[in-house]
């Protein structure tokens, strides 16, 4: 039958990339700004120039992306995504950065910290 002759590929998502990097609003307590600034902190100096060797391309990456803020529900995680220019990209904001209170007012500087995951599927007879 057709089902006999299926093969089934089994992947596994590797973890191949993580990167940190942290964010800074020094006025405003903007949270999206700080994060985004974070997101841009972590992969500022990454070049990913193995997927070729793979067999991959850069759209294939998975790239999970955890900004730890004081709000978490502050952060527009659609504009920490956008920083990001390849793959499937997945923002959660938890809690987590620090806010330091101005001397006078009610500013403070907000920073938000950025963890950055790259993981790539991997057919499971690929890997050695």
């Amino acid at each position: 039958t057709i089902e006999s002759l299926k093969t089934e590929t089994s992947m596994t998502r590797i973890r191949c990339i993580t990167e940190m990097g942290m964010g800074v609003d020094v006025h405003g307590r903007d949270a999206t700004k700080a994060a985004r600034r974070a997101v841009s902190d972590a992969i500022r100096h990454s070049s990913l120039g193995f997927f070729r060797a793979l067999g991959k391309t850069p759209h294939d990456m998975h790239v999970d992306v955890t900004i730890g803020v004081p709000d978490p529900a502050a952060v527009d995680t659609d504009a920490v995504a956008a920083e990001l220019p390849y793959g499937k990209v997945t923002v959660k904001a938890v809690s987590g950065g620090l806010e330091v209170p101005a001397e006078r007012g009610d500013d403070a500087i907000l920073i938000a910290n950025a963890a950055v995951v790259v993981s790539l599927d991997i057919e499971a007879g690929d890997r050695t």
